[in-house]
């Protein structure tokens, strides 16, 4: 007796926590970098197309940089092959934004029909008629950075519209240059379209339409790098692994009547199911706790690359520090210096013989300034005694006129008294 009771609480234990831990079921054709890696050769993305304007998105083995971080204007995008045939979904978004003090990019998740040929590489204030979602994350406002949600169905043109005006919902969150990933959650279920930035509720709304997945960013001319690192999209686990074990146990708790004289067996028999049925749920429960134990790992060793960066990253910084602090060091004793030089003058200017001599070369200046200017004063005397009289030069310029005029009046006279002729 005291056997089936502990059976029967061990097993409401397990089944309970079995339908908790409960997980949603992740699409692995719409999904990339949910197990910590988007691309085994770094070529191809199973599932997804990425394309570029202006350059071409660079793919890495954790992450997708869709613009770079430099030379801005350029364009990325990354959309999903295959349409979403679910109702009820939920994605989570793992994104990094990098920069300069002042930039002035966007990134864009769409849940859109016909994607890759309606929107492709188009940003929200770019795009043209779209039917579905967008979310937009930009630095609109100048408060920082929003996330704002768009619907549209397919008869407004946002390229030709107040895109400003037509957001339902937003929020402030300021993504760029956190140092950390920042992580964004998407839910639609039956009734509600929910977005969650890291996990706290930005906005919700009625439901929304579309089939299609797809991401996209763009960098102005102060460039911002956007890097995405996961999309994993999970639909609800409609027939899971707890519920099915939890009706076969059911089912074997109502085994078929017998007759009465093969009740030892069957009283037998139902501690033998129930046994069979928490093996079986102690098998999924260790499998469970091996996959959160690789989870675990893997976040363990990406905590030891950042750790790991970070130490390089101090490093450098150290390295560089090094030569300013010797630099400062340098000038700190040349002021020193300086400053000792400085009182030792000002001490010896105290000095009672200092002083003598200073006053010595000023008479000595004195008198090499009054010689000077005697010397100066007989020169000029001289030079202008050696000039010739001004009073001379006069007398011999009236002297040649008086010469002149005499000698015309000479030649005017004789010229008179000589006699005519007449003819």
């Amino acid at each position: 007796m005291v056997r089936s009771w502990a059976i029967t609480g061990l097993l409401a234990l397990v089944s309970s926590f079995a339908s908790v831990s409960q997980a949603d079921t992740i699409l692995e054709s719409a999904s990339f970098g949910h197990n910590g890696r988007i691309s085994s050769d770094k070529r191809l993305i199973p599932g997804w197309q990425l394309s570029g304007r202006g350059h071409v998105p660079e793919k890495m083995s954790d992450r997708i940089i869709l613009t770079p971080p430099h030379t801005g204007n350029k364009r990325g995008s990354l959309w999903a092959e295959q349409p979403l045939a679910e109702t009820e979904w939920t994605v989570d978004f793992d994104f990094r934004a990098n920069g300069e003090e002042r930039g002035s990019g966007n990134l864009q998740i769409w849940y859109v029909k016909e994607g890759r040929t309606k929107v492709s590489t188009s940003s929200i204030y770019t795009v043209g008629p779209f039917d579905g979602f967008a979310l937009a994350i930009d630095m609109h406002g100048g408060r920082g950075g929003t996330i704002r949600g768009f619907l549209n169905d397919g008869t407004k043109d946002y390229k030709n519209a107040n895109v400003d005006s037509l957001a339902f919902g937003h929020c402030d969150y300021a993504y760029r240059n956190l140092g950390r990933l920042s992580l964004i959650q998407i839910k639609q279920s039956k009734s509600t379209f929910e977005v969650l930035v890291d996990k706290r509720r930005c906005f919700v709304t009625d439901k929304a339409t579309g089939n299609s997945f797809g991401v996209t960013a763009a960098s102005a001319d102060t460039p911002d790098s956007f890097e995405v690192f996961k999309f994993a999209v999970s639909v609800p686990d409609k027939a899971g692994v707890g519920s099915q074990s939890y009706r076969s146990y059911e089912n074997q708790q109502v085994p078929p009547k017998r007759p009465n004289t093969n009740g030892n067996q069957q009283q037998q028999q139902q501690p033998n199911a129930g046994n069979s049925d928490i093996d079986t749920r102690l098998s999924d429960l260790q499998n469970r706790f091996q996959t959160l134990v690789s989870s675990s790992e893997r976040l363990l060793s990406e905590i030891q690359a950042l750790s790991k960066k970070s130490d390089e990253r101090h490093r450098d910084i150290s390295s560089q520090l090094t030569p300013n602090r010797d630099h400062a060091k340098n000038m700190e004793q040349r002021m020193q210096r300086i400053e000792t030089m400085l009182e030792s003058i000002q001490k010896d200017v105290k000095n009672k013989d200092l002083q003598n001599q200073f006053k010595k070369l000023q008479d000595s200046l004195k008198n090499s300034h009054s010689g000077m200017m005697e010397h100066l004063q007989s020169t000029s005397h001289q030079l202008l005694s050696s000039t010739p009289r001004m009073g001379l030069f006069i007398f011999l310029i009236v002297a040649i006129q008086l010469a002149l005029a005499a000698s015309y009046i000479i030649y005017k006279r004789r010229r008179a008294n000589m006699p005519k002729k007449f003819l």
